[in-house]
């Protein structure tokens, strides 16, 4: 028997492309300094789009089918790959051993999911600065991942944001 600890799990950073994904990982950096992390990238498939409009209900279905004709889905798992990428060099600069992890559907699902399979001893996000009435229309993904994700949560805030 040894008295060997496996060594801890790195961060999961979360980026999708925005000034305040990458302010996050800016932040983060600063904070946990160099460490392992695992970059990832949520895309969405056109089959879990929920629409919010009352008239895009009505051509959801029209708009599934025309996605599998143009190609919607490869295209947009083509631009993850791209931001993902961005996301690892961007995390690279700010002192973490990064990975990356590209990962499909709802986004605070996928993070959770995406944490617990690779067992992230934290999870970085990014906030987008909503008010209370645009998260209850529009959802908001850190406040999910804090309520969903079983492990601590740094949500950093935007950039300037005072509050």
């Amino acid at each position: 028997m040894t008295d060997r600890a496996d060594p801890p799990a790195g961060a999961l950073l979360c980026f999708d492309g925005s000034s305040d994904a990458a302010h996050a990982i800016t932040v983060a950096g600063a904070l946990l300094g160099s460490r392992v992390a695992t970059v990832v990238t949520v895309w969405e498939p056109v089959a879990v789009w929920a629409p919010y409009d009352p008239a895009a209900l009505m051509s959801a279905g029209v708009s599934r089918l025309a996605s599998e004709d143009l190609g919607l889905d490869e295209i947009a798992e083509d631009i993850a790959r791209e931001t993902l990428a961005r996301g690892v060099r961007l995390a690279g600069e700010v002192g973490f051993q990064a990975s990356g992890k590209l990962a499909s559907g709802k986004a605070w699902r996928a993070i959770c999911e995406a944490a617990k399979e690779i067992d992230a001893s934290s999870i970085v996000v990014g906030a987008r600065g909503l008010s209370r009435v645009q998260s209850a229309l529009l959802g908001s993904v850190s406040g999910a991942v804090v309520n969903h994700a079983g492990r601590p949560v740094l949500v950093v805030p935007v950039a300037g944001d005072p509050s």
